[in-house]
């Protein structure tokens, strides 16, 4: 195990980037000592630290069609675009059953990124026993607007993306050294402000915490990479991150789609591997 942290940013269905890149990290072995999940990351996270090498990848493609997985049916029925109950429950426990015995022999630390409604803060939950945790990994994945608040241990919750969409400097903070970072954005990418900024006072009028940090949201994240750009020179970051802009949709169905962006992920990490190993060992 590597002594280093494992930041990933989240992006909804652009997350199978993500995907290959940790599947390439399963088939050479490599773990860390630290991970730290944002949104759909911290799903992907569950699957890579149980060491279930394409389960994350095919929890996105199998069910894409399925109305009961993410729909505007299970939007307008459940209140949640994506179904609680078969991506947090259904899924897991029977049909792509997760491995609770090996995820429990993972000798590091892993954080999902989460967002208090209340205080406008991240907190990053140590997920310990995922029969437990996996409300914390909900939370971490609920979007503004698309998905109801979530509690947990008598908090509210929200999207880890909202307060801290790349935690670099919560790694750093914890005494990771070396860190590694996958972006599911593009090299180039700067975010601009949010567009659906009535639609969130309205629906957030009692945590306008909420409104403040998608107002805000662009702002903090550019900085973000100019920080990530200021570890990366000097010596102490290592990122990957996709070189061209996907077409692939937050909310992407087309199978043909996210199979060549996790394609793409995998690449990726196999043709900076040699790089990677040189950085971790240094």
């Amino acid at each position: 195990m590597y002594q280093a942290g494992l930041v990933l940013e989240g992006g909804g269905m652009k997350g199978v980037y993500t995907c290959g890149v940790l599947d390439f990290f399963l088939d050479k072995g490599l773990e860390f000592s630290s991970c730290y999940g944002v949104s759909a990351a911290a799903c992907s996270l569950c699957s890579f630290l149980s060491k279930q090498r394409g389960r994350a990848f095919h929890t996105n493609i199998d069910y894409a069609g399925d109305k009961n997985y993410c729909s505007l049916y299970s939007l307008l029925t459940t209140g949640d675009l994506f179904n609680v109950d078969m991506c947090y429950y259904q899924i897991p426990d029977k049909l792509n059953p997760y491995d609770h015995e090996t995820y429990e022999k993972y000798q590091g630390n892993f954080y999902s990124v989460v967002t208090n409604i209340e205080t406008g803060e991240p907190e990053y939950i140590p997920i310990k026993d995922l029969h437990v945790d996996i409300e914390a990994i909900r939370a971490s994945a609920s979007l503004p607007l698309v998905s109801r608040n979530v509690e947990f241990r008598g908090k509210l919750y929200l999207d880890g993306g909202i307060s801290d969409g790349i935690p670099l400097k919560r790694s750093i903070e914890d005494g990771n050294h070396k860190n590694i970072v996958v972006m599911t954005k593009e090299v180039g990418y700067r975010r601009k402000p949010t567009s659906a900024l009535s639609l969130i006072k309205m629906k957030y009028h009692k945590y306008p915490k909420v409104y403040e940090l998608m107002r805000d949201r662009h702002i903090v994240y550019n900085d973000t990479l100019d920080f990530i750009e200021e570890q990366i020179e000097a010596g102490t970051t290592f990122l990957i991150q996709p070189k061209k802009k996907s077409d692939v949709g937050r909310i992407e169905k087309n199978v043909d789609k996210l199979t060549a962006l996790y394609e793409e992920g995998y690449r990726d990490a196999e043709s900076c591997y040699e790089e990677l190993l040189a950085f971790l060992k240094k």
